[in-house]
């Protein structure tokens, strides 16, 4: 299947950037970052933020992210995928970030959500990832598949990034 991300949720006071890989069937199908109800990152995110919970609307979700000026986008454009694991990535074309970050230039934390995320960043921005001016952080997976790390496990690693 041929997968093409989302537009970034951004705007011009956000300082934090938060990368997932590609949105999984579930969210590609809702249109909406993280829509899988096994997923961890929205109620890690209230959590981190000190927010009594995530919000059920998703447009709120996304307002409460702007609202920390905290940023949601994805390392990967578009990829070919069977499925909604990371593994099954292939064909990937990476998100411009050399433009993203020319526009909204108070990004100083890049924080990637899982192994995929990193890997693709990583691979795609050797240059950017020389800047001394921006923290990164690559950070374990909110998904479900990252059962192994639990809610006080990703809290704990998560708080680093979000606040450092």
């Amino acid at each position: 299947m041929n997968c093409t991300g989302f537009p970034p949720s951004i705007d011009q006071g956000c300082h934090t950037l938060i990368l997932g890989s590609m949105p999984g069937v579930t969210s590609l199908q809702q249109q909406q970052y993280y829509a899988h109800p096994q997923n961890r990152f929205w109620p890690l995110m209230a959590r981190l933020l000190n927010e009594p919970a995530a919000p059920a609307d998703y447009e709120q979700r996304l307002q409460m992210l702007l609202h920390h000026h905290i940023a949601l986008w994805d390392a990967i454009d578009t990829c070919e995928r069977s499925g909604s694991l990371d593994s099954a990535i292939k064909n990937v074309q990476g998100n411009d970030f050399t433009a993203l970050l020319q526009e909204y230039p108070r990004i100083k934390t890049i924080c990637c959500n899982g192994g995929k995320s990193a890997q693709t960043f990583k691979r795609y921005n050797k240059e950017l990832l020389t800047r001394t001016d921006i923290a990164f952080h690559f950070l374990p997976s909110t998904s479900p598949a990252n059962a192994r790390w639990r809610m006080d496990m990703l809290a704990d690693a998560w708080s680093q990034a979000i606040h450092p």
